[in-house]
């Protein structure tokens, strides 16, 4: 059995040269192997680098392959060839199954492309002076790891996630990916070595080095910088880990071989959009119809492009009155932070007739302000993510971390908080659906006038104490870092959480009221 499954795996990996789309996957493969000449040259040239440098390299680059190969499967949604669910038909033996689909992974272009990486690593760390027996034995529970984290992953995915990957599902794990890699990215970018691992680089190589994600390759390098203690706590951390991936994908085996497939009805409301993606109930209903809204209305579209060009455009003024590049960086954060908490103060006006769904249908107050929130905090933490670490590295200062993350969170949730009463107690005239974003209303019915500036100084008020911190963390150190992002955050959740509650209990009691406004407004 184990044969046939492997020679079905190599026709497979074959016959994806031929068909319709080879030329995708012909150009799929080269990049692959591309990419794998360039790492495992890369790894190679650490042959004259001092053992720290090697170790670091070695020990974050294998734990981003691990990260790789375990959210790779989730993100893209890919068809699993080896899903075990395949083989239930035959009636295949459950105890033999994990590791016939073990070996047979092995025979794919990721895991040759993986399987060369870790052979550089080994022989760099043989040529560092690791005894090569225990560096081949790391080695191959290193590659083991990976593979059986890999297929963890594709069992995972089979079995919580649809099988036909909507589009929005697929935008949500990218913007997740975005906002943990892009910062992750900035900050390695901006870090100097010369010749020396900094010491914040250093702080992650022994943490990882201990960990599951990188424990076999950190062996490799410790033994070679002749520390015994350590070299062997990470042999211990690694075989435990490939011990305990191997139960649990015995065990994801086992539950994909006796677990049916989804009802059909669960399938159906993929091709929904957001509208199947998120809950099927009041907060998911207008979160989705909101989402729709603001990716597709070219006024809510107008808004987002100007609040990141908003923050940008702060600096110029500040660097012109001679204020120090590294103050002038810092503003925009912040601004574009509270921009986009002061977004939807006045959704409720640019729902203009359509509110009568919302009336009419009787829905709660909390699931209408906290649905209409979605779509700016989706598009705001991804940019703020962006944000904070290019301003961070304009400054040279990482410090700065977590004080400036705080204020943003203070900041933003803050505003949100603000928006979600004053868009139900002082709306005012916007355009109408399909007219200019730029178009000035005609029209005398705007009781709100005071809504805009409310909401900013609400916003500011209710981020003092951040603000204050955030001053005490650049003039007196980093000592009120951690105060500064936890007062930040928690001030900014509480500010939400009560702005949501109170203009739930307004909306509930003001329908006959918005309804008049956006008929006559």
């Amino acid at each position: 059995m184990a044969a046939h499954i492997l020679r079905l795996r190599a026709a497979l990996l074959v016959g994806s040269l031929r068909g319709e789309r080879r030329g995708r996957t012909i150009l799929g493969f080269a990049l692959i192997i591309a990419v794998t000449v360039a790492v495992c040259l890369a790894v190679f040239s650490l042959a004259d680098a001092p053992v720290p440098v090697a170790r670091a390299v070695t020990v974050l680059g294998a734990a981003a392959l691990m990260l790789g190969f375990l959210v790779g499967p989730i993100l893209v949604g890919a068809s699993d060839q080896l899903d075990p669910r395949r083989f239930a038909v035959f009636g295949v033996d459950e105890r033999q199954m994990p590791w016939m689909l073990t070996l047979a992974a092995f025979v794919s272009v990721p895991s040759l492309a993986l399987l060369a990486v870790y052979i550089s690593f080994c022989i760099v760390a043989i040529n560092a002076g690791t005894p090569w027996p225990l560096a081949i034995l790391m080695t191959v529970i290193g590659v083991i790891t990976t593979v059986l984290t890999s297929r963890i992953g594709m069992a995972v995915n089979a079995l919580v996630l649809p099988e036909r990957r909507s589009r929005e599902l697929t935008a949500l794990f990218a913007l997740a990916v975005l906002v943990i890699a892009f910062p992750v990215a900035v900050f390695f970018g901006s870090q100097r070595w010369d010749g020396l691992v900094p010491d914040s680089i250093a702080t992650l190589t022994t943490f990882f080095g201990f960990s599951p994600l990188a424990a076999a390759p950190a062996f490799l390098f410790a033994a070679a910088a002749g520390q015994t203690a350590s070299a062997w706590t990470s042999a211990v951390i690694a075989v435990l880990t490939v011990g305990l991936l191997w139960v649990v994908w015995a065990w994801l085996v086992r539950r994909l071989l006796t677990t049916t497939e989804r009802p059909a009805a669960s399938r159906e409301r993929t091709g929904l959009g957001w509208f199947g993606l998120l809950p099927s109930n009041a907060f998911g209903a207008i979160a989705s119809r909101s989402l729709v809204y603001w990716l597709r209305d070219r006024r809510y579209i107008m808004n987002i492009i100007v609040v990141p060009v908003a923050g940008l455009l702060t600096v110029l003024p500040l660097m012109v009155a001679g204020v120090p590049l590294e103050y002038a960086a810092l503003v925009p954060v912040p601004v574009m932070a509270l921009f986009f908490g002061w977004l939807p103060h006045n959704d409720v006006a640019y729902d203009s007739t359509a509110l009568w769904t919302h009336v009419a249908s009787g829905v709660r107050g909390l699931p209408d302000r906290l649905g209409r929130l979605v779509p700016v905090l989706l598009v705001a933490i991804p940019v703020l993510a962006i944000a904070v670490p290019l301003s961070l590295l304009l400054i040279g200062n990482w410090s700065l971390l977590l004080p400036l993350s705080g204020l943003a969170a203070s900041l933003l949730f803050s505003a949100l908080g603000m928006s979600s009463i004053v868009s139900v107690v002082a709306p005012y005239a916007v355009s109408r659906p399909g007219d200019s974003p730029f178009q000035q209303p005609q029209r005398a019915a705007s009781r709100g006038t005071y809504g805009p500036a409310a909401t900013f100084l609400g916003a500011m008020i209710f981020s003092v104490p951040t603000i204050w911190l955030f001053a005490a963390t650049i003039l007196e150190g980093s000592a009120f870092a951690p105060a500064t992002f936890w007062v930040g955050l928690l001030v900014g959740l509480l500010v939400l959480i009560a702005g949501a509650i109170i203009g739930g209990r307004i909306f509930e009691r003001s329908g006959e009221r918005l309804m008049e406004f956006v008929e006559t407004a």
